[in-house]
C-alpha cells in the first residue's frame, strides 16, 4: 500500500506541472516564456552536473549492502553535496564575470542547490522505505514551487519574478521537509573516504551521462530559438517542457518502487532464473507504461491545443507536438530501460557511450532536417526524433547484454493502444474531433486491456505468493 501511495505522488507530481507550464504560458509573454523555459533547463542542467552523481551514488549503495553501513553512507553523501553546493555558488558568481546578469546567476545557482538538496533527500528516504514520508513531501514539493511560481508571475507576469517566486517556493518546501522529517537521517557516523571514492567513480559517470542527457533538449532549444527566433519558437518549446514531463515522472515514478529490488536482487543472488524474471517484468512495466503515457498525449494534443495552449503559442505548439511526443518517448527508454544491465553491472563506458550516442544524433538530426526539409517546428522536431530512434539501436544492444524473460502481452496491448491514436490523425481532413475522439476511445480501451493484461500477468501472483 505504501508503494502505491508513493507511485500516486509522482503522478500527481506530474499533473501539478503538466498544469504549471500551461499556467506560465498564459502568464508570460512568448518572450519572457521562452527565457523562462531556458533558465529552468540551465538550472536543472547545473542541478545535475553539480549533485547528480552523489544522488547516482545514492541510489546505488544506500543504505548499504552490509549490516550497519546506512549511516556511513549518509554521512558520505551529505559531504559530498555540502562540498558540491559550495563550488555551485562559486560558479554561480564566476558566470558573472562572463556577462551573466548577477541577479540570473544567483538565482540560477539557488535554485539548483535547492533543487539538487531536495531530490537527495528525497531519494534517501526512499530507500529508507520512509514511503509515507516521501510521498508526503513528494506533492508538497510540486504544490508549494508550484503556488511559488505562480505567485511570483501573479506579482510581476517577468521572467525574474517568475524565477523568484519559484526559488520562494523551495525555501518555503525545504523548511517543511526539515520539520516533518526531524526525527529521521540522523544516526551519527564518521566520513569514510573510501566510501567518497567510491561514490565519485560510480556516480560521476551515470551523472556524466546524465549531463549529456540534458545537453540535448538544451541544444535543440538553442537550434529552434536561433533558426526561428524567441517569439517564435516559444510554442515548439512549450510543447519541449510539457511533453517530455510526463515521461519523465512517470518512468521515475516505476524506478522509484521497482529498482531498488531489481538492484538488491542482482547484489544478493546474481542472473538467477528469479532475477531474470524479475528484471523482464521491470522492462515490461517500462516499456508498456511509456508507451500508454504516449497513447494518452497523442490522444489529447488536438483539444490541449485548441483549449489550453495560448493563442499565440498554439500554432508551433500543435506542429512541434506529435514529434517531441514520439522523441520524449524515445529517450525515456534510452536513459532508463536501455542502460540497466551496464548499470547493474557497472559497465561505465557503455553508460556514458550511450548518452552520448542520443545528444550527438538527436541535435545533429534536428540540423541535418532543418537544412534538407525547411527551418521550422514540425520539421526540426522530425528531424531530432529520428536522431533519437536511431539511439535506440545502440541501446538495446546494450540491453541485450544481460539476460530477461520479458512479459510482452501488456507492452503489445500499450503498442496498439498508441497506434490508434495515431493512425487517427488520418482522418483529421474528414472531421478534427470525430478523429480525436476515435483515438481516446480506442486508446483508452486498449490502455486498459494492457493495465488489466499487467494485473493478471505480474500483480496477482506477486500478491499471492
Amino acid at each position: 500500500m505504501a508503494k502505491i501511495v508513493a507511485l500516486a505522488a509522482y503522478f500527481y507530481q506530474a499533473a501539478v506541472a503538466f498544469g504549471l507550464l500551461i499556467a506560465v504560458a498564459h502568464l508570460l509573454t512568448p518572450a519572457d516564456y521562452a527565457a523562462y523555459s531556458l533558465f529552468i533547463s540551465i538550472s536543472q542542467f547545473t542541478a545535475i552536473f553539480c549533485f547528480e552523481w552523489i544522488r547516482f551514488a545514492c541510489s546505488r549503495f544506500y543504505p548499504g549492502q552490509e549490516p550497519g553501513s546506512e549511516a556511513a553512507e549518509r554521512m558520505a553523501l551529505r559531504m559530498e553535496f555540502a562540498a558540491c553546493a559550495v563550488l555551485c555558488i562559486l560558479a554561480a558568481c564566476a558566470s558573472i564575470f562572463f556577462a551573466v546578469p548577477g541577479e540570473i546567476a544567483v538565482l540560477g545557482g539557488l535554485v539548483a542547490i535547492f533543487q539538487g538538496a531536495s531530490d537527495l533527500h528525497l531519494t534517501m528516504l526512499r530507500f529508507r522505505q520512509e514511503f509515507r514520508a516521501f510521498s508526503r513531501l513528494q506533492g508538497s514539493r510540486a504544490t508549494i514551487l508550484a503556488a511559488g511560481t505562480l505567485v511570483g508571475a501573479a506579482i510581476a507576469p517577468t521572467f525574474t519574478c517568475t524565477v523568484a517566486g519559484l526559488l520562494g517556493g523551495y525555501v518555503a518546501y525545504s523548511l517543511l521537509a526539515m520539520v516533518l522529517t526531524r526525527n529521521s537521517l540522523h544516526e551519527a557516523a564518521s566520513l569514510e573516504p573510501s566510501l567518497v571514492r567510491k561514490h565519485f567513480v560510480y556516480g560521476s559517470v551515470a551523472a556524466g551521462a546524465s549531463v549529456i542527457g540534458l545537453l540535448a533538449p538544451l541544444g535543440l532549444k538553442s537550434i529552434l530559438t536561433a533558426a526561428l527566433g524567441a517569439g517564435g519558437a516559444a510554442g515548439a518549446l512549450l510543447a519541449l517542457d510539457l511533453l517530455q514531463r510526463p515521461f519523465i515522472l512517470i518512468v521515475s515514478a516505476l524506478q522509484a518502487i521497482q529498482y531498488p529490488d531489481v538492484v538488491a536482487t542482482y547484489d544478493r543472488e546474481g542472473t538467477t532464473p528469479a532475477f531474470r524474471r524479475q528484471l523482464g517484468g521491470y522492462y515490461s512495466l517500462l516499456s508498456g507504461f511509456t508507451l500508454m503515457t504516449a497513447a494518452g498525449l497523442f490522444a489529447l494534443l488536438q483539444p490541449i491545443g485548441h483549449i489550453v495552449i495560448a493563442p499565440g503559442l498554439r500554432e508551433g505548439f500543435l506542429a512541434a507536438a506529435p514529434f517531441v511526443t514520439g522523441l520524449a518517448a524515445c529517450r525515456a527508454l534510452t536513459f532508463n530501460m536501455l542502460p540497466t544491465p551496464a548499470h547493474l553491472r557497472h559497465r561505465l563506458l557503455a553508460i556514458f557511450l550511450l548518452a552520448a550516442a542520443d545528444c550527438v544524433l538527436l541535435n545533429a538530426g534536428a540540423f541535418a532536417a532543418g537544412h534538407l526539409v525547411g527551418f521550422s517546428d514540425g520539421a526540426l522536431m522530425a528531424g531530432g526524433m529520428a536522431g533519437a530512434l536511431v539511439a535506440m539501436g545502440f541501446g538495446v544492444k546494450v540491453l541485450m547484454s544481460l539476460p530477461f524473460d520479458f512479459v510482452r502481452q501488456p507492452v503489445v496491448l500499450s503498442a496498439i493502444a498508441l497506434a490508434l491514436p495515431v493512425l487517427a490523425t488520418a482522418g483529421f481532413d474528414y472531421s478534427l474531433w470525430v478523429s480525436v475522439g476515435a483515438g481516446i476511445v480506442g486508446g483508452a480501451a486498449f490502455c486498459l486491456f494492457g493495465l488489466y493484461s499487467y494485473f493478471v500477468t505480474m500483480f496477482r501472483p506477486q500478491a499471492q505468493s
